[in-house]
């Protein structure tokens, strides 16, 4: 479903993608979350439009807060709101938060999760404020757009800009693999022999911070997940660059890496060259050498190794 769509009174609301032996959600609820490409941005939603939500907390504390201020204010008053987290993800904060909201609310305990509910007060408080704290902002330290909740949003990523620091001069045709807010971008279209460059991430909201960052008219950005990923959308790609994710839901899943790697020997051309940087402890040159003709690691620092690998 389209973001700008119009949402009627009395729609259902699920964010994120919630246990569902903890949380019911009838079917046809509308669905809203940054990690869903194509799914619907809560932020378009309009207010006082939905009459009961069920969202799965993010775990970061700004994010969280702005993104119940966010549903608070599209329930109708009275509307009913549904919102878990594990404990150990921000669940045991729920309560308080919700209740500073104005909120009267229920708790529950099952299988390490906190679930609270509650109706949406006639007057929320504090939502104003919750939404401008996680609002997309402009760093002046290192000059880019953000917003909390992206992959390190208030810092430049070290892996990542270990691996800027070792970029040859790419050339043609290429994509970055999970591109945040764009910073390895930048360098790479900072050479003139590149044509084209793809960005792509599965956070919604990275792209729309790439898409402020980036105004070199040879770049493009989607909304996609890598995994799933057709490759035909890319072209045949003479480089690809990426600083994998290896967490899912907050847990380790090295398995997120080993197909960003499989995808990107799919989209190179024959001679096409990969460029990666992963932590030292993550196993990915098995994955590696069995996708590519030649594996090189072109260096080991702070923690992370930098791969050069050719199709």
């Amino acid at each position: 479903m389209d973001q700008d769509d119009v949402h009627e009174t009395g729609s259902f609301g699920v964010y994120g993608s919630p246990p569902a032996e903890l949380a019911a959600v009838p079917e046809g609820a509308i669905q809203f979350s940054p990690l869903v490409p194509g799914a619907s941005a809560l932020e378009a939603q309009g207010e006082a439009t939905l009459s009961g939500m069920v969202l799965l907390a993010p775990p970061g504390t700004i994010e969280r807060r702005y993104t119940v201020a966010l549903a608070l204010k599209a329930l109708a008053p009275g509307g009913a709101l549904t919102v878990l987290a594990p404990k150990d993800k921000g669940g045991s904060r729920l309560r308080k938060e919700l209740a500073a909201f104005g909120c009267s609310v229920s708790e529950d305990a099952r299988r390490h999760y906190r679930i609270c509910t509650c109706a949406r007060p006639e007057a929320p408080t504090g939502i104003e404020t919750a939404l401008d704290e996680g609002r997309p902002r402009f760093v002046q330290e290192f000059g880019l757009w953000t917003q909390p909740g992206v992959f390190s949003w208030n810092r430049i990523d070290p892996g990542s800009a270990l691996l800027a620091r070792h970029l040859p001069g790419l050339s043609g045709r290429g994509a970055d693999l999970g591109c945040g807010i764009g910073f390895l971008a930048i360098g790479i279209l900072a050479s003139s022999k590149v044509e084209h460059l793809t960005l792509v991430d599965v956070d919604g909201r990275a792209v729309e911070m790439a898409r402020r960052n980036i105004e070199d008219r040879r770049a493009s950005v989607l909304w996609a997940d890598v995994r799933s990923l057709d490759v035909a959308q890319l072209g045949r790609l003479d480089f690809v660059v990426m600083n994998p994710p290896f967490h899912d839901g907050g847990a380790e899943d090295q398995s997120l890496g080993q197909g960003f790697i499989r995808k990107a020997a799919e989209a190179l051309r024959p001679g096409g060259l990969c460029w990666l940087v992963a932590n030292r402890h993550l196993p990915y040159e098995a994955v590696l050498k069995a996708a590519f003709k030649r594996v090189a690691l072109k260096a080991e620092a702070e923690g992370y190794k930098i791969y050069e690998a050719q199709k």
